[in-house]
């Protein structure tokens, strides 16, 4: 059975992995405050300044494979991951790390596949390129860049602030000219098994495969909760009528239809 860590396993993403992956893996994580679902000898006090501690539980560990989901300041995760890919250059293991639609934020003039060059313009998403670039530089096939949009989940801070709204009769503010991508932690979390699965290498765009803007998207989640528009404050992003795409496509066909999923999939699946 093919051990996996994942750092970062008591955030949204890293809880989905860890409950899809028991099971069929060796599955072991990293947490900050919370701790996992992991048993206790199987789950690890883990920050992005211990760098040391993270040498020591690869070298106990020897995983298979390492899920990134970690968060943190960025010069400490990239002092991390720099040190993570040292300890694992010349061993079998591969790393999936997860990246951002924010590696396009410098362009919001059309969607990008996984062959288009990132332009950022945000501190983030500049972070997260020269991440991309030191690991894919230093572990070549064996790093797996992920992109993701934002990520939804039943438990999400995203879907409890438009609760809070709610209860609370805040308005909530939408753009309803920003065309965006989104996804659900448990359904990624699938696409992620599958690519351990079938040893899929690259960079990969996961996310909704159909557009919708932001504001159209909130629609539909209050059109479910039986819940009026009226809620919603509507404005223009970057106080423009231009269309923009905070948007990534993907131009690969190694993800199954089965396992690809519209933004309709997302907030049915979410509010089920």
């Amino acid at each position: 059975m093919n051990k996996v860590l994942v750092l970062g396993a008591s955030g949204l993403v890293g809880r989905a992995i860890v409950d899809e992956l028991m099971g069929e893996f060796d599955v072991y994580g990293t947490y900050i405050s919370n701790v996992t679902s992991l048993p206790h000898d199987k789950q690890f006090l883990l920050g992005v300044q211990h760098v040391d501690k993270m040498k020591e539980i690869m070298d106990t560990i020897k995983p298979d494979v390492v899920i990134s989901c970690l968060r943190g300041d960025y010069d400490q995760q990239f002092t991390f991951h720099e040190e993570l890919a040292r300890s694992i250059k010349n061993q079998n293991t591969k790393l999936y790390y997860f990246s951002t639609t924010n590696v396009f934020d410098g362009d919001y003039s059309r969607p990008y596949t996984e062959t288009d060059t990132p332009i950022a313009e945000s501190d983030y998403g500049k972070f997260k390129i020269k991440c991309e670039n030191m690991l894919q530089e230093m572990l070549g096939e064996k790093a797996i860049i992920i992109r993701i949009p934002m990520i939804w989940g039943k438990n999400s801070p995203r879907l409890d602030l438009i609760k809070e709204s709610l209860k609370e009769h805040k308005s909530i503010e939408v753009f309803s000219n920003l065309v965006c991508n989104h996804h659900l932690d448990d359904l990624l979390a699938k696409q992620v098994r599958f690519m351990i699965e079938n040893d899929l290498r690259g960079v990969f765009h996961l996310a909704s495969v159909d557009r919708m803007t932001q504001s159209q998207f909130y629609e539909q989640i209050l059109q479910k909760l039986d819940i009026e528009k009226g809620i919603l404050q509507y404005g223009l992003f970057l106080d423009k009528e231009d269309t923009a795409y905070f948007q990534i496509e993907s131009n690969r066909h190694d993800i199954p239809k089965s396992l690809q999923y519209t933004n309709q999939d997302i907030i049915s699946y979410l509010l089920q």
